[in-house]
């Protein structure tokens, strides 16, 4: 019976890794927003303000502060989201392991007990 206890375990595990994705997903999402609307605004000023020439803007936005920290707040959202993402992979690969182990267990006690 540890295996159905395990297959219980993982089942909880799965359903809170869903619900963190959620929120992991919801970060990234704002993040991303956050990032597109600073880079933006930072490209409007450079153009406007410095007289700076479009070619030269994409050289130099992504390392003016706030955009690089905007950048760098979406990436690390973007690497919780995935990570998160992969830990629901291998949860569900343990729980389909699992489910055929059992399977293996139950198919041969009804074996032995019908010969």
């Amino acid at each position: 019976m540890d295996l159905v206890y395990d297959i219980q375990e993982l089942m909880r595990e799965l359903s809170s890794s869903i619900q963190l994705l959620r929120k992991h997903g919801n970060e990234l999402a704002e993040a991303e927003r956050d990032y597109k609307i600073c880079l933006r605004q930072e490209a409007l000023k450079l153009r406007q303000e410095k007289n700076m020439p479009v070619t030269l803007i994409n050289q130099i936005i992504y390392g003016v502060p706030e955009v690089a920290d905007k950048r760098f707040k979406r990436d690390i959202c973007e690497t919780m989201y995935n990570t998160n993402l992969e830990h629901i992979n291998v949860t569900k690969l343990k729980l389909r392991l699992l489910g055929a182990q059992l399977s293996r267990e139950w198919g041969s006690d009804n074996n032995a007990q019908a010969n």
